[in-house]
């Protein structure tokens, strides 16, 4: 968190909370939602500045209740979230990267839903992978220990029966991918997507 913000905090401890007005897509942009957007249940529109984003991103958390929120000053902005409380991306050189800049050194399960939407968890943390890096991501699968291509990845999908043993190669970890319902989210990794 920035020291500005901290000081913020100090000095207006009081402000209220805001609701509503902020949002974090499954790509992991930031959208502003102004009050016909959250009536009409719009993603809002992308914010472009990235001095703002990287400014968001860096005081961006999680609070002990699952509500993902940016602190900003002293007010606390609670985020309306697409799918998790935190969007992945591949990067070639550092690996699997938050929206907020944080890399995955370790990742302890990666799972995947019955859209074929790859998960990770790693600590207290659920990220979903941009789908822009689905296709990167999928050059560390192996099932049986032989290469997946796109067909057999979607038969292992939709079929909870399949035993075939799908692993995901992150640098030195050979991780098991699992599969989960996406409604299944919220209340496994307790987080709020809406919190009001």
């Amino acid at each position: 968190m920035d020291d500005i913000v901290k000081k913020a905090m100090q000095k207006w401890p009081d402000v209220p909370a805001c609701f509503g007005w902020l949002a974090l897509d499954a790509r992991g942009a930031w959208r502003m939602r102004d009050e016909e957007t959250q009536r009409l249940d719009l993603p809002g529109n992308k914010i472009m500045h990235t001095a703002l984003c990287a400014f968001i991103n860096r005081n961006y958390n999680v609070d002990d209740r699952g509500r993902g929120y940016f602190q900003n000053g002293p007010q606390c902005v609670y985020v309306d979230l697409a799918l998790t409380p935190y969007i992945a991306h591949t990067d070639p050189a550092q690996g699997i990267v938050l929206q907020t800049g944080e890399v995955l050194r370790a990742i302890d399960h990666v799972l995947l839903t019955e859209q074929g939407q790859p998960l990770f968890v790693a600590g207290n943390k659920v990220a979903a992978l941009d789908d822009r890096d689905i296709a990167d991501w999928m050059r560390g699968l192996s099932m049986d220990r032989q290469s997946v291509d796109d067909e057999r990845l979607l038969d292992w999908v939709v079929s909870p029966s399949d035993q075939a043993n799908l692993t995901w190669q992150y640098g030195e970890q050979a991780l098991n991918v699992n599969r989960i319902l996406t409604d299944e989210l919220p209340s496994r990794f307790k987080f709020e997507q809406r919190p009001r």
